[in-house]
């Protein structure tokens, strides 16, 4: 398991390598809109944060605190360049290299997924319009994120009753693995997840 330390050394070397990279060539590639030319303006799920270029430092426009890993995941994402438009959804399986993270992925959101919504889907429907999902038909309620520009991210419930448990999939485009890592994608899946689970605790 990875400790704090390793989060951000990797922080560290991912703004190292940001950092001989142009802005603007940035700017092109992540679909961010520049905050004032010197730096970036990132609206991530239901927060903005303010990245100073060529430091890379972060900051909250609401002061929140940004957890490290969050920071580390939207350098990587920094670094990446635009794909070619996806052509078909897949599963976090299906994604090249991604066997070895699995179970890392269905802990962080697939089991909390089911266990917080799994049987209240229409709370789900309304905190996921706080980060402006939209309804797709698929399973009994299916919902797209634009989590990031170049990134959207589909989750599909199956309500639970009494003879069946809730079932539930995190969907992705299938060009996912050229802009992030197997291990970004889990992160970044678990990111959503907890988001609607504290926007669901900020409704009770």
């Amino acid at each position: 398991m990875a400790r704090i330390d390793d989060y951000e050394n990797a922080r560290k070397l991912a703004a190292e390598k940001l950092s001989a990279i142009a802005f603007e060539t940035i700017v092109t590639y992540s679909g961010f809109d520049p905050a004032d030319g010197e730096n970036f303006y990132i609206p991530f799920l239901n927060r903005i944060y303010i990245v100073k270029y060529p430091n890379f430092q972060f900051q909250s426009e609401d002061e929140h605190e940004i957890p490290v890993q969050e920071q580390v995941l939207l350098l990587h994402y920094l670094s990446g360049r635009p794909q070619k438009e996806s052509s078909r959804w897949i599963a976090y399986r299906e994604i090249p290299g991604a066997s070895f993270y699995f179970s890392a992925f269905v802990k962080r959101a697939i089991d909390p997924l089911k266990k917080v919504f799994g049987k209240q889907l229409k709370i789900l429907k309304h905190v996921a319009h706080k980060l402006n999902a939209r309804p797709i038909e698929f399973g009994d309620l299916g919902l797209e994120f634009q989590i990031l520009p170049n990134i959207a991210m589909q989750i599909v419930m199956w309500e639970g009753d009494e003879e069946f448990p809730p079932e539930a999939n995190i969907l992705f485009p299938d060009n996912i693995h050229e802009i992030l890592s197997p291990e970004d994608i889990a992160w970044l899946s678990g990111m959503l997840v907890y988001r609607l689970i504290g926007l669901k605790k900020d409704n009770e």
